[in-house]
C-alpha cells in the first residue's frame, strides 16, 4: 500500500511539472500569431418611428422651398430632425415657437447643424428621417407645351391617381389573422377595383407578381435602396400597368397598376378580400439583412399619405388598350450609384 501510494504522488508532480512548462512556453511565444479574425457587427439603425403630422410636413416643405435659392436654406430632414430631437419623437409636444425660434437663429447666421450638434439625438433622427423622406422633396422636370422646366419641390405623389375617391384612416399596426396573428404594417385606401395607382417615388420595380397575402402586388426601390414601397392587392386577371416589368425604372406619379382585392390565397388571381382598396407600405432599409425576417422596419405612412393628397398625378384613359397613363410627363436624375437588382435587390 505504502508503494502504491508513491507511485501516484509521483505521477501527480510529473504531471504538475509537465503543466508548468506549457504555461511557461506559451507566456514566450510572441504576441503576433495571427488570431482568427471575427467578422465586425455592422452598425445601422435597427428601428424608426416616423409620427410627424402632416401639417408639420407641409410647413416645414414650404420653408425648405421658400430659402431654397438663399444662404439660408432650412433643408426639411434637418428641421424635422431638430424637432424630433427636441421632442424625442414625440410630436405632440410640438410647439410652434420652437420651430419659430429655430428660423430666427438660422437667420441670424447658424446652421442647424451647429445648432443640433449638442442635441444627443439630432444625429440619429437626421439619418432616420432622411431615410424615410430623401426621395420626395428635391429638383425634378415637368414637360410643359415650352419643353421640359426644371422646378424644385414636392416630386412624391399619392398612391392614387387623381379625380379618384378614396377613403382611410390611421390602421398601421391593426391586427391581422390570415395564416397568422399579426399586425397591420402598411395603410389600407379604399377605392374602387380599376383606380389608377401610381408610383409615389421614383425607383427600380424589384418585384412584382402573386403573394398569398397581398395578391397581385408590386415591389419598388428608391434609387439610393433604402426605401422599398409596397402595393398589394391590386386588380384580377389585369393587375399592371401595361408592359411593367422587374427591373425596369419608374418615374413618381408613373401609373404602376389599379386597385382590387386579390389576395389571402395561395392560388394566384383569386379575390379574397372582401372590399376593394390599396394596401401601401413602406419598408426602410438600412442593411439588406432588414429586406426580409424579423428584422424588417415598416413605418406608418398615414401622415404622409394625407400629404400627399395634396399631390396626385393626373391620368388619361386609352379607349383601345383601357390602360392610363399620366397626362404631365415628369423626370429626375438618376444617380450614378443608383439601386439594382444586382446590388441586393430582387
Amino acid at each position: 500500500m505504502f508503494v502504491s501510494i508513491k507511485i501516484k504522488k509521483t505521477s501527480l508532480m510529473a504531471l504538475l511539472l509537465v503543466l508548468l512548462l506549457i504555461v511557461v512556453a506559451v507566456s514566450l511565444l510572441p504576441n503576433s500569431l495571427p488570431v482568427a479574425a471575427q467578422p465586425e457587427e455592422k452598425e445601422y439603425i435597427k428601428w424608426v418611428d416616423f409620427d410627424v403630422p402632416a401639417s408639420l410636413m407641409k410647413r416645414v416643405m414650404e420653408i425648405d422651398i421658400e430659402t431654397h435659392d438663399s444662404s439660408a436654406h432650412m433643408r426639411w430632414v434637418d428641421t424635422l430632425a431638430y424637432l424630433g430631437a427636441k421632442y424625442g419623437g414625440d410630436f405632440s409636444k410640438y410647439k410652434k415657437s420652437d420651430l419659430e425660434s429655430l428660423i430666427e437663429d438660422v437667420q441670424n447666421g447658424e446652421s442647424i447643424a451647429s445648432i443640433g450638434e449638442d442635441m444627443k439625438y439630432y444625429a440619429y433622427y437626421k439619418q432616420a428621417y432622411a431615410a424615410v423622406l430623401n426621395g420626395f422633396l428635391g429638383e425634378y422636370e415637368i414637360e410643359t407645351e415650352a419643353g421640359w422646366e426644371k422646378q424644385y419641390g414636392l416630386k412624391a405623389y399619392s398612391p392614387i391617381a387623381k379625380t379618384f375617391p378614396y377613403d382611410d384612416y390611421d390602421d398601421f399596426g391593426a391586427s391581422r389573422t390570415y395564416g397568422y396573428d399579426r399586425k397591420h404594417l402598411g395603410h389600407d385606401m379604399m377605392a374602387a377595383v380599376g383606380t389608377p395607382v401610381v408610383a409615389v417615388e421614383s425607383g427600380i420595380v424589384e418585384v412584382m407578381g402573386w403573394n398569398q397575402y397581398g395578391g397581385w402586388r408590386i415591389g419598388i426601390r428608391s434609387f439610393d435602396g433604402i426605401r422599398y414601397h409596397y402595393y398589394a392587392h391590386l386588380r384580377q386577371n389585369r393587375p399592371f400597368a401595361e408592359d411593367l416589368a422587374e427591373g425596369q425604372t419608374v418615374m413618381a406619379g408613373d401609373v404602376i397598376g389599379y386597385v382590387g382585392r386579390t389576395g389571402y390565397s395561395a392560388e394566384e388571381n383569386i379575390n379574397n378580400i372582401d372590399e376593394s382598396h390599396l394596401h401601401y407600405g413602406l419598408q426602410l432599409i438600412f442593411d439588406e439583412s432588414q429586406k426580409e425576417g424579423g428584422s424588417e422596419i415598416w413605418i406608418d405612412v398615414y401622415e404622409i399619405c394625407n400629404l400627399l393628397r395634396s399631390n396626385q398625378s393626373e391620368t388619361v384613359r386609352n379607349d383601345e388598350t383601357k390602360e392610363r397613363t399620366r397626362v404631365q410627363n415628369f423626370r429626375e436624375v438618376i444617380p450614378e450609384d443608383c439601386f439594382t437588382l444586382s446590388k441586393g435587390g430582387g
